[in-house]
């Protein structure tokens, strides 16, 4: 039953992750956490193995329809940006015996709510343009 579980929730994440164009982790390691019991360190290490199926489909549609045009548009953005990730998941990987769970875990849910929180706000080029 946890397989087939873990199948639909898979399922279901990966449709999000592809319409919103994310990798799915902030769907990933909860889901990870609660269906599976996984502690949080495993689930986010879990969630990267699994997202780069999705992020791999998902390149390939995006690259495919031009929607990548917006990135060399902002080379510079995209260049920081990466920088940051590297050195964050570096930093990460070090502090990974560090940082116990009991931080860790309302930590992820403060970035999720805030997170939520601001993407509800946010309104859509539709809803921004003027008639």
């Amino acid at each position: 039953m946890q397989a087939i579980v873990g199948v639909a929730a898979g399922f279901g994440i990966g449709v999000v992750a592809a319409i919103m164009g994310v990798a799915g982790g902030e769907l990933l390691i909860p889901t990870i956490v609660l269906l599976y019991a996984v502690d949080i360190k495993t689930a986010g290490s879990l969630s990267l193995l699994v997202s780069l199926p999705t992020m791999l489909v998902a390149f390939a549609r995006y690259s495919r329809d031009g929607s990548f045009a917006v990135l060399r548009s902002n080379l510079r953005f995209v260049a920081v940006m990466t920088a940051g990730s590297i050195t964050g998941a570096l930093l990460g990987g070090l502090l990974l015996g560090v940082i116990p769970d009991l931080v860790l875990i309302p930590v992820l849910a403060a970035i999720l709510l805030i997170s939520a929180a601001k993407m509800a706000r946010h309104a859509s080029p539709a809803e921004v343009a003027e008639p």
